[in-house]
């Protein structure tokens, strides 16, 4: 059965779950600042079925402490709503979600509505996959909200963020493996309280270039494609129950594969090669974009920097720019962070030497250029 186009939802309603913030007490709306991180590409991505068996697109992203996109919105009272300036000027989606924030976020502090000024800075790499343009509009969003004295609920911000770009990672969240249906704005299964451990040595495919997710090809789900997703959405249940790595990334693997059929990387077959001569457990890709990364097992008796140098040797012998090497978050004994400012779950660097990219890319269409360098170690 081919599934109904998907259509954009409704305005949100304001949401009573938020709370809130400064000292709980709402005065005239003042000066927020907002921030949000990026993440390093999906784990899993593709149609799954919900709780009443309907079809949604979801993934499971990879969570990347670092670069991040950050937020001022500075209110002009008596200005209309949607009368939202935005510097950068082309960081449109961040102009809508702040403007659809405002309307909210006077509703819920009992002022009235006032457009303003939104300034954005960011250092996450466009067109690569790690959630650029969501990372721009949830830190607006958190920006608008904390300048109404707010900290909305993650639920609220991602219907915000869904309708102000049409699909959104689940940047809003804290780093606990879910899969989010990026559509909806809403989680279709909380996997457990944390990934395995995992050494993930980055790199970009298609020499970093950026991918013009516009212009990819849009395959229809078969029966086939729901059942395999489900298949793969059971075992990284069960890897992220047993910690165990090793499936994982053989959950990412198959996942970066099917990806394949869409993006079409001449130097995949290259990256599963090094991964398998260096003893790595898999890779994972950026489904619409660039990013990817060989993905190790530290619990491997073996000796794990050795493995990480060989894997960089060879990724650059193949022509294939390495970027960072980080791990996997460490469980968070907090539980799901109530502050919209930041995350609140990290993942560790490892020192294994600087980034090899440099310079500006091109943008995509509806995106700014960016610095698309990704931090060094």
């Amino acid at each position: 059965m081919i599934p109904a186009p998907h259509r954009p939802p409704a305005p949100p309603a304001p949401d009573p779950a938020a709370a809130p913030g400064g000292d709980g007490t709402p005065g005239s709306a003042g000066t927020g600042a907002g921030h949000a991180p990026c993440h390093h590409g999906e784990l899993l991505q593709g149609v799954f079925l919900d709780a009443h068996g309907n079809r949604c697109a979801g993934l499971v992203t990879l969570p990347l402490d670092g670069p991040g996109s950050r937020a001022e919105f500075v209110p002009r009272p008596g200005a209309p709503a949607r009368a939202v300036t935005v510097t950068p000027a082309d960081r449109g989606k961040a102009g809508r979600a702040a403007a659809l924030a405002v309307a909210e976020c006077a509703a819920l502090a009992g002022l009235p509505p006032a457009g303003g000024e939104l300034r954005l800075t960011s250092d996450v790499p466009m067109g690569l996959g790690m959630g650029s343009s969501t990372s721009d509009v949830i830190a607006a969003i958190r920006a608008v909200a904390d300048a109404y004295g707010l900290r909305l609920a993650p639920g609220a911000v991602a219907r915000l963020a869904v309708h102000a770009e049409r699909a959104s990672d689940p940047l809003m969240l804290d780093a606990r493996p879910v899969l989010f249906a990026q559509r909806e704005g809403r989680v279709l299964e909380v996997l457990g309280p944390a990934l395995p451990p995992l050494v993930v040595v980055g790199c970009v495919l298609g020499g970093g270039a950026p991918v013009d997710t516009l212009a990819l090809p849009v395959r229809e789900a078969s029966d086939t494609d729901v059942q395999e997703c489900e298949r793969l959405r059971a075992l990284l249940r069960d890897a992220v129950a047993r910690g165990d790595a090793r499936l994982l990334a053989r959950v990412a693997t198959a996942s970066a594969r099917r990806g394949q059929r869409v993006l079409r990387h001449p130097e995949f077959d290259d990256l599963v090669a090094v991964a398998r001569h260096t003893g790595a457990a898999g890779v994972q890709i950026a489904h619409s974009g660039a990013v990817a990364g060989v993905l190790f097992d530290p619990a491997v008796p073996d000796d794990l920097r050795r493995r990480v140098h060989r894997c960089r040797n060879a990724l650059h012998g193949h022509g294939i720019p390495t970027t960072r090497t980080f791990t996997t978050p460490a469980p968070n004994p907090g539980g799901t962070p109530t502050a919209a400012s930041a995350p609140s779950v990290t993942s560790k660097e490892l020192p294994d030497g600087p980034a090899h990219r440099r310079g500006d890319r091109t943008a995509r269409p509806d995106t700014p250029r960016r610095p698309s360098r990704l931090p060094a170690l």
